[in-house]
């Protein structure tokens, strides 16, 4: 991940950035209205925005309709969109842009399913969340609805799993970013995990 530490220039080149710079110095300048800074943020991101990426379309058929490189750039016109926000850390964007990627697809699948249901699903790589081991394979749309459930009843252990699972932060960089212990980390991990098994199980058997 790109650090979030150092600080950067008054005007940004994609030369002056580097894996030490200050990502949330960019991220601020960005909300300001800085155009030079959002340039140099779309390329200093770029490969871990591909990570990201990759990460959920790691199970997608071999006919998946998505690259990772299409699901970054639908991602990024979309967050183009939220360039007034105060964006608090690496942590946030980076969690933010993850779930931008969930939602372009799972807009995607919920558009499919109006045209002809039962046409297949969009799989999800859930190995790292060890809750598809023993249920039917579940598709996008159903994690997204368990996720948005969990952040209503534990918003920290959701924060837990966008970092730790869909943006690809360690432990440490997590407990970091949220600012809490690394305990604290493994516990909410341990708990979102084992609410997604339960909840994701009984869907699966509905």
């Amino acid at each position: 991940m790109v650090s979030d530490r150092g600080s950067v220039p008054a005007r940004y080149t994609p030369a002056d950035v580097t894996i030490d710079r200050d990502l949330t110095g960019l991220l601020q300048a960005w909300s300001e209205g800085d155009g030079d800074a959002l340039a140099v943020l779309a390329t200093v991101v770029h490969q871990d925005l591909r990570a990201i990426a990759r990460r959920l379309l790691a199970d997608e058929r071999r006919d998946g309709r998505w690259r990772p490189t299409e699901l970054v750039q639908e991602s990024y016109l979309r967050l183009l969109d939220w360039r007034g926000v105060h964006w608090q850390n690496r942590a946030h964007f980076f969690a933010t842009a993850a779930t931008m990627m969930r939602r372009v697809l799972v807009d995607a699948a919920r558009a499919r399913r109006t045209i002809k249901r039962g046409e297949g699903i969009d799989a999800m790589p859930l190995d790292g969340l060890d809750v598809a081991a023993s249920t039917p394979p579940l598709d996008i749309v159903a994690l997204e609805e368990a996720l948005e459930t969990l952040a209503t009843m534990n918003s920290r252990a959701s924060q837990v799993v966008e970092l730790r699972f869909f943006g690809g932060f360690t432990v440490e960089e997590t407990a970091e970013a949220l600012g809490i212990s690394v305990r604290t980390v493994i516990n909410d991990w341990n708990t979102a995990r084992g609410w997604l098994y339960r909840r994701l199980s009984t869907q699966g058997r509905r």
